[in-house]
């Protein structure tokens, strides 16, 4: 491949509204943290090397008995901010981690502290409530 050199139709799409093909043997809920692992999503889980991607839009369920990853998707939004479950006790999220980055507990819940070093960290935060924390 060449750079180029004349203008180019460069195909784009909407990032915002993205489906993602499911890991095999996990259910996901509608309104759910979802993360990556291995490439395929499954819901939030408070574990090491996987990535936050964002919100599910709907529920998907790829636990039947020979399920495969990637033999459903599942639509996910992303860029946007939402609202977690704060963690309780030490790991509550409070005013001072404002514009920090938090980590992920379940798939709904978000805490300061991480376990380990490579923990998920969901994204940062963009305001706190006395119901729940916003993330974007």
């Amino acid at each position: 491949m060449a750079a180029l050199v004349a203008d180019r139709n460069t195909p784009m799409r909407d990032g915002e509204l993205i489906p993602v093909p499911v890991k095999s043997g996990v259910k996901i809920y509608a309104g759910a943290i979802v993360v990556a692992d291995g490439g395929y999503a499954k819901p939030g889980v408070k574990a090491e090397n996987l990535v936050y991607l964002g919100r599910a839009e709907e529920q998907v369920d790829n636990t039947a008995a020979g399920a495969k990853d990637g033999d459903k998707s599942v639509l996910l939004r992303r860029g946007r901010a939402f609202k977690w479950v704060n963690a309780a006790g030490n790991g509550a999220v409070g005013q001072a981690e404002f514009g920090k980055k938090v980590y992920i507990v379940d798939d709904q819940t978000v805490t300061k502290t991480a376990a380990g070093a490579s923990d998920t960290g969901a994204a940062v935060v963009v305001g706190i409530e006395s119901d729940g924390v916003w993330i974007g």
